[in-house]
């Protein structure tokens, strides 16, 4: 049984004056329904502004939800805010929260939205208003929801904001794994960093991957991962550099739930990026990698 987070907000008009479009976070799950998996839909409550505050600046907050960020930091993050963008900024840190409050309970979760990794301090960034991976953790963490966290960010481009703004947590461990020359330009410093070459394939992926992941979580010794499960290392992907294979990407998630699996770990998804013109096709990708990842939660 896939437990999936979703609201309708999280699909918001296109915003003037940009070519960004919300419309896969409705049609992933138009894809889940559609390919007949078993599933329960879970809706999100808006997260606290008192949380989003513990991890963003108070000032750049009120900015977004008052509709007043500055022209600079909207081209910075790709598109206007508006009402709707802002409520979407609010719901989708709760849905991640709430995604890994079901994985305590059932071993998976998703959240058919978030991932906004490139969100900083202060302002937003390629495409992402406020962090939910660095809020959902935070919380987690100070209410006991989990004592020590994993955030798995295996989209193409590195967790810059998540690093950045998590840099001197312990108890909170950032590992990406992304395309050395892809966005962003200028690196951050997560506590572990693998950057790949571009055109990076299945073999080489996956080696590097059964490489690291079972060192960090052993090492680490984490309780829940927050796994930033981007499907954009395909390539075929718009804004890709990798060159992973649908086989590729399937492999890649049952390897990482089945470590987690023989751990006792729980696991929650965020969707990450995904990007091209065929936008029902990246739904599909998105769907696929939660329906593999609930099956071998449950396996």
């Amino acid at each position: 049984m896939l437990h999936v987070v979703h609201h309708p907000a999280y699909v918001s008009p296109a915003t003037p004056r940009s070519a960004h479009r919300f419309d896969k976070y409705g049609l992933v799950m138009d894809a889940l329904r559609e390919s007949g998996a078993a599933m329960t839909v879970h809706a999100p409550e808006p997260m606290a502004r008192a949380w989003v505050e513990a991890v963003h600046d108070p000032a750049y907050v009120a900015d977004v939800l008052n509709l007043t960020v500055p022209a600079d930091k909207a081209r910075r993050i790709g598109f206007p805010i508006t009402e709707r963008v802002a409520r979407r900024a609010m719901l989708s840190p709760g849905g991640t929260w709430a995604a890994a409050r079901l994985a305590r309970l059932h071993g998976y979760a998703a959240n058919a939205a978030g991932g906004s990794h490139h969100a900083l301090y202060d302002t937003g960034a390629g495409y992402c208003v406020f962090n939910d991976l660095a809020i959902a953790a935070n919380r987690l963490i100070a209410e006991g929801e989990a004592a020590r966290i994993l955030i798995l960010d295996l989209d193409v481009h590195q967790g810059d904001g998540t690093a950045a703004l998590l840099a001197d947590r312990a108890d909170i461990f950032t590992l990406s794994i992304h395309a050395e020359r892809n966005f962003p330009a200028r690196k951050a410093r997560s506590t572990l960093d693998i950057a790949l070459q571009d055109g990076t394939g299945d073999d080489a992926y996956l080696a590097v991957l059964q490489d690291v992941v079972p060192r960090v979580l052993d090492g680490f010794a984490p309780d829940l991962i927050l796994y930033q499960a981007g499907v954009d290392p395909h390539g075929d992907d718009r804004l890709g550099r990798l060159a992973l294979t649908d086989e590729g990407l399937d492999a890649r998630d049952r390897f990482v739930l089945r470590q987690a699996r023989s751990r006792s770990i729980a696991v929650a998804s965020t969707m990450g990026g995904g990007y091209g013109a065929d936008r029902m096709l990246i739904a599909r990708r998105h769907a696929a990698c939660m329906i593999r990842m609930a099956e071998e939660a449950a396996a």
